[in-house]
């Protein structure tokens, strides 16, 4: 019996361990938001000064701790360039890359940050998040995230509206977060638990959606 339930219970410890280090990273930049958008007396955080590439690197660099700075490199800050996906296909994260900052935080967590600067977008900053940096298991969905800032300050999934699943010839639409639980899952099947290798979203939302649990 005993031999069943130990791996079982190692896999459940595991996964508690990769949501709790990914909770910390949200709620992290979660204030950090918050304080961004006080310290600019702004309505939105659009207006507070998200509108480049350089202000996305010095929100970082202002509100975090940072203990590496890799630029627009993916290496050394994050630890391997091409992640796996949940079903053992590739997930490419290479640069380097002029639309990404990339840091190791005081957590031990890589993140790469991107301004979102499209006027038709809601979203202001997409942030790829490997929740415990070094370490394995270096997969979508484990310990790699991908999280977006929204401009009323809440931070969700991707919130695109896709009605071909194939993900071809589809017309996209960016709504407001937060997302109801139906674009989440969507997303999840669709993007974090499918082959499409350039889609690294729809994990977090999956996670939002079952109370910060991993139950995949």
């Amino acid at each position: 019996m005993s031999a069943i339930t130990v791996p079982s219970l190692m896999q459940n410890y595991q996964r508690k361990s990769y949501v709790t280090q990914l909770h910390k990273v949200y709620n992290e930049f979660q204030q950090a938001a918050l304080q961004y958008q006080t310290d600019r007396n702004a309505v939105n955080l659009k207006e507070a000064g998200f509108a480049t590439q350089d202000a996305a690197a010095n929100f970082v660099k202002t509100y975090f701790k940072v203990v590496q700075d890799c630029g627009h490199d993916v290496s050394p800050c994050f630890p391997v360039s091409v992640y796996k996906k949940l079903d053992g296909t590739t997930y490419p994260f290479s640069g380097p890359q002029d639309n990404i900052n990339t840091f190791v935080l005081a957590s031990g967590a890589s993140v790469a940050v991107d301004s979102v600067s499209n006027d038709n977008s809601f979203i202001v900053l997409s942030m790829m998040v490997d929740v415990n940096g070094k370490q394995g298991p270096n997969v979508v969905g484990r310990d790699f995230f991908g999280m977006y800032l929204y401009q009323n300050g809440v931070i969700d999934d991707y919130s695109v509206l896709d009605g071909d699943p194939s993900g071809s010839n589809s017309q996209t639409e960016v709504v407001p977060a937060p997302l109801d639980k139906e674009t989440r899952e969507d997303n999840f099947q669709r993007a974090c638990n499918s082959s499409r290798p350039t889609w690294g979203h729809g994990c977090f939302g999956k996670i939002l959606n079952e109370n910060w649990e991993m139950t995949y």
